[in-house]
């Protein structure tokens, strides 16, 4: 039977019984239904609407971004600006708009996003395509370059920022726009079609989100033919096709390979496919795949992408410190891929790597000022790598501008048992389970205290589930009260304490989780991090900066009986707690002329560490997150890191 026709069979069989409500075990409470207060969340949302996505626009006006969509819809002449993909960083910060205006319907910022959204509206051709690139430059060679070309990709992101857009507002243009596009490509491509598939992946997830808005069946069906399609065809200009997942149909893969981000979207649509599907074999895939990343390719910051050269994942237990690559939309991939791993199994191990994803790897990726980024993020440098505040390539700054506001839709989901918290995030949310609406009310200073209370206030007396995750990569000894009694003999059910009983209005949870300093040691094979220790405390990964630790950090020791203490500094970085220690300091010799020679001596040192997600806000200098134990280790400079240009 032709490959082609096999797949299209599959389709068919597979795509009954598609589920509307985002299938899987869990339904994420909608990002409109959750209202943020927290001391520690607040501020970081705050600043991305009037920093962070004020800065976004900016550059996406002065760099000709949004002009782009007037040229295209030949309201003024000249050239198309920037690189083919650039219409994907609108896009982006649009949903990001979108977000803000569901926490702060500011009237000012909606007119400004609809004024653009008019533009794109206007950019769309009469039979639904757009792409600002091509109508400007190569109007007859759309599709022509699936490849490299990115118009899949620029049309995914389009798709998530009309569905958010359509969410926050009850606005419908842009999301008119977006479903014209998607029966466009629903029209070339598909079982009996044209077969092709997205260079880079990320219109994938996005179908499936238009499709769980609009229910539309043909989305979720052209969604599972792009997954099911790639590794088994090759594209024009198809070159090393391990570096963008189609060495292999997606069933066979067991290895994660190429270009971190691209991986992992493709994995975010996988896992949406799964869920509208039940397919047993894109299971057992991404438990797979998700083994092999968290297992063995994963930062101790929820960074991924070790290689500078293509972006990519390395080999199993290949982290370099120094030349770490870990992109900030790596960051954030894993984290939306592991969402929906959570939604998909109810499973908690998941949303541990989402957390340690989002307070170390991705909130790196923005100053506190919310106007200079990263697109690397290692774990060691010299002091030469700093933020900036734009890319020729922007995705990392427009990505942040999208997620950072996105995380009221994270801390709790659904079931037909209940409610679940997957987030300590101090807010008030509306929840919709079967025995009927549930309000509830959390205060915490987490990430700072372990300490959480929950109000519970379900219109009428009901009996349901609570659901409350227990981190179980740092925490080992959570108490639990309900309306002031301890709860004893808890039993953890895949990373969550549920807790069932007839609730009334005004009862109270209150969880409190351990949160020792801990000492954390690398994998055995991790050769960068042999005889090396990270302090972590609660989701909280560290670093060690010379502006605290006497203008240098790597010639300090970390002794194993070196005593650690948390202390809450209210006037440092925006308030933090910093871990203090006695350690040592090296007499780093010089090598010139010598190939063997004795230990250093060392001398007794403070030791000050502070939250890896905010270095690089003060004074220039050293940084490293692994901390020798011996002297011996201490003796060497950290390398100069490279760092390429975007």
């Amino acid at each position: 039977m032709d490959r082609c026709i096999a797949i299209g069979i599959l389709l068919v069989c597979t795509s009954l019984g598609l589920a509307a409500d985002g299938g899987g075990r869990l339904r994420p409470v909608p990002f409109t239904d959750v209202h943020i207060e927290d001391a520690f969340w607040g501020p970081r949302i705050r600043t991305n609407r009037t920093s962070t996505l004020a800065a976004c626009l900016k550059q996406c006006e002065d760099t000709g971004r949004i002009s782009n969509f007037s040229k295209a819809a030949g309201k003024i002449p000249g050239k198309y600006e920037g690189r083919f993909y650039n219409d994907s960083d609108v896009y982006k910060v649009l949903e990001g708009a979108a977000y803000c205006l569901a926490q702060d319907r500011d009237p000012q910022l909606e007119a400004r996003i609809d004024a653009i959204i008019d533009e794109i509206a206007a950019a769309q051709q009469p039979d639904g395509y757009i792409n600002a690139y091509y109508t400007v430059m190569e109007p007859d060679k759309r599709w022509t370059n699936l490849c490299v070309m990115h118009e899949l990709y620029c049309a995914g992101h389009m798709f998530e920022a009309a569905v958010a857009y359509a969410q926050a507002t009850g606005k419908t243009k842009f999301l008119d726009v977006a479903r014209r596009m998607a029966d466009h490509i629903d029209g070339i491509f598909g079982p009996g079609k044209r077969t092709g598939w997205p260079g880079h992946q990320e219109i994938e997830l996005a179908l499936v989100k238009l499709y769980r808005y609009t229910g539309e069946e043909r989305y979720a069906r052209l969604a599972q033919y792009f997954i099911d399609v790639r590794g088994t065809t090759q594209l024009e200009n198809f070159e090393h096709p391990e570096y963008m997942q189609a060495h292999k149909p997606i069933r066979e893969q067991t290895d994660v390979v190429g270009h971190a981000v691209r991986a992992l979207y493709m994995y975010s649509g996988v896992a949406d496919v799964a869920a509208l599907t039940g397919d047993p074999s894109l299971f057992a895939t991404m438990d797979t795949i998700w083994h092999n990343i968290v297992d063995k390719k994963m930062y101790i910051t929820g960074g991924v992408g070790a290689r500078h050269a293509g972006e990519a994942f390395g080999d199993p237990y290949e982290l370099p410190n120094d030349t770490a690559y870990c992109e900030t939309c790596a960051a954030i991939g894993l984290a939306l891929w592991n969402y929906r791993l959570n939604l998909l199994h109810g499973d908690g191990r998941y949303f541990d790597v989402v957390e340690r994803a989002i307070y170390n790897g991705i909130l790196s990726g923005v100053s506190l000022e919310g106007d200079r980024f990263f697109y690397v993020n290692p774990l060691s440098s010299n002091g030469k790598h700093h933020r900036q505040p734009w890319f020729g390539t922007a995705c990392c700054p427009t990505n942040i501008v999208r997620f950072v506001p996105s995380i009221p839709g994270y801390v709790y989901a659904t079931d037909d048992e209940g409610i679940w918290v997957n987030l300590y995030v101090q807010s008030t949310a509306k929840a919709s389970i079967p025995s009927g609406p549930v309000k509830l009310t959390q205060k915490t200073d987490y990430p700072w205290s372990g300490d959480v209370s929950i109000t519970v206030e379900p219109a009428q007396p009901a009996e349901f589930t609570l659901s409350l995750r227990i981190p179980q990569w740092w925490c080992s000894s959570p108490a639990v009260k309900v309306a002031g009694r301890p709860l004893h003999d808890m039993v953890l059910d895949k990373g969550y304490v549920r807790i069932r009983r007839e609730w009334k209005p005004g009862d109270t949870v209150e969880l409190s989780l351990s949160m020792p300093v801990q000492r954390m040691q690398a994998h055995p094979q991790v050769t960068a991090n042999v005889g090396r220790v990270a302090l972590q405390r609660g989701p909280i990964v560290y670093c060690l900066e010379a502006v605290d630790n006497g203008g240098r950090v790597a010639d300090l020791v970390l002794p194993r009986d070196a005593k650690l203490a948390a202390e809450k500094v209210a006037d440092l970085l925006g308030g933090v707690v910093v871990i203090r220690a006695q350690a040592l300091r090296v007499d780093v010799p010089s090598w010139e002329g010598r190939l063997y020679q004795p230990l250093p001596s060392a001398k007794p040192a403070q030791l000050t560490a502070v939250p890896y997600a905010v270095w690089d806000h003060r004074e220039a200098g050293q940084m490293m997150v692994w901390i020798p134990e011996a002297v011996g280790l201490a003796a060497t400079q950290p390398a100069a890191e490279s760092v390429p240009k975007k």
